[in-house]
């Protein structure tokens, strides 16, 4: 009854955008601290990354009170067949190995919904609008009332069909990545490259997490005292494959979206997107995609900015290097607009807010889903 009560109230819970979040139902305030040797489960390496992929929830269990992992290996048969949202997005297939069950929480079905090209931004396990909004498009495409909420007919047609949670081995590779950020704009045009800051900052973008969800997975860490083979709980999600390019985006300016449709005008991909913070900056009409441009350096012009007292000593243009920290992230869609374009962030957690100064900002890995399935000369419609 109390494992009932708990699950009834993450379902239909709805914490503010800021509220840290309860992720894990039933799981303690001090787990036990995550193994640090790399599991001899039969992993499959995730696209070159070091995130693997588990085919159960039983490597987990030396981190995860019983009672959970139990309620994970719940596998009881769907009400409804799966029914993929058929697009240029290759659906997800159905492993034998972990039989498909309906989502139960909020942060199974940021999962899953980021597994069909339907993104809430960082998956952070919390009930807000970017949730939401995904929602209501996985419910259109499934012939559901859209209600945007994670009701009982919903739950019956969003699976999971792998296992939510995976490990994350650290590598030197990893730790190797890591470099302090600078932060000015003259010690940023100074580096090489632009990488991951922290190691919880390089895992939560691998697994397309919120920082504050990678900790919550692991308790007990000493971030600071990682070491190489050190075995992590993060979420288990990938980039879906992709088929073909797309026809054409539109973007909301009102609900902060970005969806890509296909020649039969059927959405493909939905995903959260930061705007102009000033009015007068906001696009609004037809665009075409310039240009595809994956690590860009970024030209940072000081008359574009505030002038703080760095900016006025700044007297001529600067390029920032490439790198996850790059201003622009990790890829750039230019526009048919001189200075604007689609693009990633150093920021992902931030995505769907009005912080630009005109571009429109996706998180780093929707940016390079987004990049698949563009093409030089793609239409652009910015709508209020």
């Amino acid at each position: 009854m109390v494992l009932a009560g708990v699950l009834a109230w993450w379902l239909f819970h709805e914490p503010p955008e800021h509220e840290s979040p309860q992720v894990l139902m039933g799981l303690p305030q001090r787990s036990a601290s995550v193994a640090t040797a790399a599991d001899s489960a039969a992993d499959e390496p995730d696209g070159g990354e070091s995130t693997t992929v588990s085919n159960g929830v039983s490597g987990l269990a030396a981190s995860l009170p019983a009672a959970f992992v139990a309620q994970q290996a719940q596998t009881s048969a769907p009400p409804t067949e799966f029914k993929p949202n058929p697009s240029l997005i290759v659906p997800p297939t159905p492993s034998h190995a972990w039989p498909a069950r309906p989502v139960q929480t909020i942060l199974e079905a940021q999962i899953a919904l980021a597994r069909q090209a339907l993104s809430s931004g960082s998956i952070d396990g919390l009930n807000g609008p970017k949730t939401r909004r995904a929602l209501r498009a996985f419910q259109a495409a499934q012939g559901l009332p859209v209600t945007g909420a994670l009701d009982a007919a919903t739950r019956a047609r969003l699976l999971l069909i792998e296992p939510p949670y995976t490990r994350h081995i650290v590598t030197a590779e990893d730790l190797d990545r890591l470099l302090p950020v600078p932060p000015t704009w003259i010690g940023k045009s100074g580096m090489q490259r632009l990488d991951y800051e922290t190691l919880v900052e390089l895992v939560a973008e691998q697994s397309q997490s919120s920082p504050d969800l990678i900790r919550q997975l692991n308790q007990n860490l000493d971030w600071g005292q990682v070491a190489e083979g050190t075995s992590l709980v993060v979420p288990n999600v990938r980039t879906p494959p992709v088929r073909d390019q797309a026809a054409r985006i539109r973007i909301s300016l009102g609900e902060r979206t970005l969806e890509v449709f296909d020649a039969g005008d059927q959405l493909v991909a939905l995903f959260p997107c930061s705007i102009a913070r000033a009015v007068e900056d906001r696009l609004v009409g037809r665009l075409h995609v310039a240009s595809i441009v994956p690590n860009p350096d970024y030209l940072f012009d000081p008359a574009r900015f505030r002038q703080t007292p760095e900016v006025r000593q700044i007297k001529e243009r600067l390029t920032i290097p490439p790198g996850p920290n790059n201003p622009v992230g990790v890829m750039w869609l230019g526009l048919d607009r001189p200075g604007y374009g689609i693009h990633g962030t150093p920021t992902p957690e931030l995505v769907g807010q009005a912080e630009s100064l005109g571009c429109f900002r996706l998180t780093n890995w929707d940016a390079q889903l987004l990049a698949r399935l563009a093409w030089v000369g793609m239409p652009v419609d910015v709508v209020p």
